[in-house]
């Protein structure tokens, strides 16, 4: 008994040793950027190799090129954290990033007084002859941020700060394999979704081999669909832990989210009817991947609980968002 007692002791403390092990694997990284991309790219040189499983802490700068001490970093035009280089990826996988911290690292945002075309009869959006910068402050303190430009009937106006990542995305399988930083598509890109904030998962399909990732275009708050061309831009430091997904088990073609309240599937399109459709399509997908729904049991739950967000109509693809709460999912049985 005693020998049979001191070989499970073994065996445990080996199993302990072992998961020790694995869990010590995954290392915490911190990157300062000295360089930045203008382009979801294939064909920049990787600035961090990455495992699945590591967590990198770094910093992004705003869209116009300027960092968290208003030095001018890169031009504007969403410049990019990136790329990391994603050890062991292939084509055909899935990265599953989660956004364990997105911080505010300044005092200021910047914005502009404008309508984009999508958002108003023209009649309307040539009363706008150019588009003004507006400077707001943001007061970390108290979680809000205020106008710092003088308006007469905005004095007191507020808004409460919700800092989140607007460019997050892969190299795209395009021409020549990179795309500009304000396009968005099937890799991801300039989503600027206001739920791509801290604790959220983003899921993104690898397009190439030796997949490489990009984040950037930090945003201080925004209303849905970023009407003025800009949200409140400013310059984020930003904690991110990569998981590597093998072979797409999940069936992702399109970007997803998921955070502690929702589950959702992003559309992206020149059309709103078909970005509407994609995002549809996806979040059917993922009920039916995650709780084995026939089409029939899928359109019962769908019509009852789904909820959409037209997140994005200032870029060139319009995005929507399709999304369930998770709370009304909790009677199903999840198989995966």
């Amino acid at each position: 008994m005693k020998l049979f007692f001191l070989i499970v002791c073994f065996v445990v403390s080996q199993s302990i040793k072992s998961q020790d092990s694995v869990s010590s694997s995954n290392r915490f990284i911190h990157f300062t950027p000295t360089s930045f991309s203008n382009k979801f790219s294939l064909n920049v040189a990787p600035v961090l190799t990455i495992k699945s499983g590591d967590t990198v802490s770094t910093e992004t700068i705003d869209a116009g090129g300027f960092d968290k001490n208003s030095v001018k970093r890169q031009r504007g035009g969403n410049p990019l954290t990136g790329p990391f280089y994603i050890e062991n990826s292939a084509a055909g996988d899935v990265l599953a990033i989660t956004l364990t911290k997105v911080s505010l690292n300044r005092s200021y945002a910047f914005t502009t007084e404008y309508f984009v075309s999508r958002s108003l009869p023209k009649s309307i959006i040539k009363q706008m002859k150019k588009s003004h910068k507006v400077i707001w402050r943001l007061d970390k303190e108290n979680g809000v941020a205020s106008l710092d430009t003088a308006y007469e009937h905005l004095v007191n106006y507020k808004v409460p700060l919700t800092p989140f990542v607007g460019c997050i995305g892969v190299a795209p399988s395009v021409k020549k394999n990179e795309i500009l930083s304000f396009f968005s598509g099937t890799f991801g890109g300039n989503l600027d979704f206001i739920r791509v904030a801290q604790s959220a998962t983003i899921y993104l399909p690898v397009l190439h081999d030796d997949a490489f990732f990009y984040i950037g275009d930090g945003h201080a708050a925004q209303g849905d669909g970023e009407l003025a061309g800009n949200a409140l831009e400013t310059s984020l430091d930003v904690d991110f832990t990569i998981k590597l997904i093998k072979n797409n088990p999940l069936n992702i073609t399109y970007p997803r989210i998921e955070d502690s309240i929702y589950i959702m599937a992003v559309g992206l399109d020149k059309s709103l009817d078909d970005a509407l459709k994609i995002a549809t399509s996806g979040l059917l997908d993922w009920l039916q991947v995650d709780y084995h729904l026939s089409v029939e049991e899928a359109t019962q739950v769908m019509s009852t609980a789904i909820e959409y967000t037209i997140a994005e109509i200032a870029d060139p693809e319009v995005e929507v968002v399709a999304k369930i709460k998770k709370a009304m999912l909790k009677g199903l049985k999840k198989y995966n």
